[in-house]
């Protein structure tokens, strides 16, 4: 009886929706979007991959340094894109014009460039799986970034450290000039950074810590990198105990919180963070303060990502495979240290495993890379009907838009099962 109940949930494994067809899920080059008479179409154009060095369409190139990648980011002033490569602990820069890699920024650190780093210690954490005094000999694995002062700094956010196998110690970001692309600084952060935003006016920069139930906010109000500082570690409820001793744990999962989607409102007066784990919701920041105000509910829990264009905010809902829109200012101007339920969400489902999402410049479309299903998928931003959608490699994650909407920029990453290590460009026609 045991072995027959072990080889029916092996079988309901094996035919399950994250398992069928995605382990060998790869997209032809020249694939095109459905249904052909949309008014959007999305063809796959390029791609750059780490997984088959034969046979290959002249846009499909193979690159060994396209290992587990996160995020990307267009700067169309510069006309290239940078591709955090998570396992590679590099950031891959590309031309937006040849599509041809033109650099590789390593995030490796040793004594030769410990100038570096101008601190060590973040608030009052502590390091308790490195020697003293090597705190900051490590590589970084690369996950998300954004860009401030107009798109001079790129900021890096890493996972953890090397030798940090729990990512219980603090863990770091970078800033790369993208005059040079080189690192100009490195600073510290708590355990497990993810998500990284800009306010609009350049005066914040928040990192977001999945793994540590807090939010670092940053002063980058001047010019000079090496006089940004940190104003405050913001606690979100509670800050998680993170003595693990000798286990190994899946800090993807034992997380807290796991704060994840991040972005402050146009006018720069609040930080909306989402609660990927636990009760969910999305929790306030007042900017000015870095005051934590409370937390709006009433959504659907397992939220990923978040984007506001005008009075609306969009979100991605990463297990029920939603995405969802709501006029967020009336909630959040009332909003005083209390949950207050937000109701009125307009919302349609896209497919399990939505992660990033992205709207078109003109704010009329809504794209989203929907990591279970291996597919991207377009939304009228106005209806939230799916408008067209197309292929994309398993298992899709990071997503980023050129400024005239020309070419949507897909990374995907793999899990346990396969997938992975491709970027794929699709270009974007709007009839």
């Amino acid at each position: 009886m045991k072995s027959r109940k072990s080889i029916l949930v092996l079988l309901a494994f094996l035919i399950s929706p994250l398992f069928i067809g995605q382990t060998l899920r790869r997209v032809p080059v020249m694939q095109k979007s459905t249904p052909v008479a949309a008014p959007v179409e999305m063809t796959l154009m390029h791609r750059f991959q780490h997984y088959n060095d034969k046979n290959l369409h002249k846009n499909d190139v193979y690159d060994e340094h396209v290992h587990s990648p996160k995020s990307v980011n267009i700067l169309d002033a510069k006309d290239k894109f940078y591709v955090q490569s998570l396992e590679g602990c590099e950031t891959i820069v590309y031309s937006l014009d040849s599509f041809k890699r033109i650099g590789v920024i390593p995030h490796t650190f040793t004594k030769q460039n410990a100038s570096l780093f101008k601190e060590t210690n973040y608030f009052d954490y502590s390091f308790r799986t490195v020697e003293a005094g090597k705190e900051n000999l490590f590589q970084g694995k690369p996950v998300e970034s954004c860009f401030s002062h107009g798109g001079r700094y790129l900021w890096v956010t890493y996972y953890r450290r090397t030798y940090d196998a729990n990512a219980v110690d603090p863990s770091a970001l970078c800033i790369i000039d993208t005059e040079t692309d080189s690192i100009v600084r490195v600073m510290p952060t708590a355990p497990l950074p993810k998500m990284i935003a800009a306010s609009a006016d350049d005066k914040y920069i928040a990192v977001t810590h999945w793994g540590d139930n807090t939010v670092g906010i940053i002063d980058i109000s001047g010019a000079d990198p090496q006089q940004f500082r940190y104003l405050k570690n913001v606690i979100i409820d509670y800050r998680p105990d993170l003595n693990f001793g000798n286990r190994a744990v899946n800090r993807d999962s034992e997380c807290g919180h796991c704060l994840r989607g991040t972005v402050f409102t146009p006018d720069g007066k609040y930080l909306l963070v989402g609660k990927m784990g636990g009760a969910g919701g999305i929790a306030v920041i007042e900017s000015a303060t870095q005051k934590y105000l409370g937390t709006l509910k009433g959504k659907r829990p397992n939220v990923r990502h978040l984007v506001i264009n005008g009075e609306n905010l969009y979100l991605s809902v990463n297990r029920d495979g939603y995405v969802q829109k709501i006029a967020y200012d009336p909630w959040i101007a009332g909003l005083e240290n209390e949950n207050v339920p937000v109701p009125s969400w307009y919302e349609t489902p896209v497919g399990a495993g939505a992660r990033t999402i992205v709207l078109s410049p003109d704010g009329r479309y809504v794209f989203a890379a929907v990591n279970n299903a291996c597919k991207v998928v377009c939304l009228d931003a106005q209806t939230m009907q799916k408008v067209c959608e197309i292929p994309a490699d398993a298992y899709p994650v990071g997503m980023d838009i050129s400024r005239d909407g020309k070419y949507l920029i897909v990374t995907s990453q793999g899990k346990e099962n396969g997938g992975g290590n491709s970027v794929m460009v699709y270009c974007i026609d709007y009839h």
